[in-house]
């Protein structure tokens, strides 16, 4: 490493002894940091796969359904236009270790409001209808759980990043700064010293 530019002074010494504490403590924390972020991400990545499990069960009970219906009430244009659209959705946000994740509200309730008129559907349109309404509920979980693993990935290959400029390039520099420093002074308080005693013994000579 280059010492050209490195001058050993006390004070020197001292102000590279702080940022190393400080760069030490940055390692620290960005370690804590990610170990954090790897444990929400690895919980919320096992409720998705639990979550797109559900919905293919009910994706599948859903098209059954409707095929049923389509069968036997043929094409169900006219019912299907009675659903409202839906405009339910809202988004906050929550802040884990500073990175903030979606939280997606859907604001339906557990069991749908038939918008149709009964006499004009069959127990299978009503299935059909209950288990979509099921599936959107789910996609709407799914997709802020998946957004939220994105971001934790994201914000995880950041804090890796920096935790791995710290402990490989930061902090050795550092440490090789405030050794360099420390010899270089210790090697000019042994010249001193010694420089006194040649002085010393002169001056006893000439007394």
């Amino acid at each position: 490493m280059d010492t050209s530019n490195i001058f050993p002074t006390k004070g020197n010494l001292l102000s590279t002894k702080k940022s190393l504490s400080l760069a030490r403590m940055g390692y620290e924390l960005m370690d804590r940091k990610r170990n954090i972020l790897i444990r929400e991400m690895m919980g919320l990545i096992d409720k998705a796969n639990s979550l797109r499990e559900s919905i293919d069960d009910i994706f599948q009970k859903a098209y059954q359904s409707l095929q049923r219906a389509n069968i036997t009430l043929g094409q169900s244009d006219s019912l299907a236009e009675t659903v409202p659209i839906e405009e339910g959705l809202s988004i906050t946000y929550r802040s884990v270790m500073g990175v903030e994740l979606p939280a997606i509200h859907l604001k339906c309730a557990d069991q749908p409001q038939m918008w149709y008129d009964f006499g004009s559907s069959n127990a299978a349109f009503d299935q059909a209808f209950v288990s979509f309404h099921e599936v959107k509920r789910l996609c709407a979980t799914l997709a802020e759980i998946e957004n939220c693993v994105y971001r934790l990935a994201v914000a995880i290959k950041k804090t890796q990043s920096r935790a791995n400029a710290l402990e490989n390039i930061i902090i050795p520099r550092l440490e090789f700064t405030a050794k360099f420093i420390s010899d270089a002074l210790e090697e000019k308080d042994r010249e001193e010293f010694s420089r006194l005693k040649v002085i010393k013994r002169v001056k006893n000579k000439k007394d």
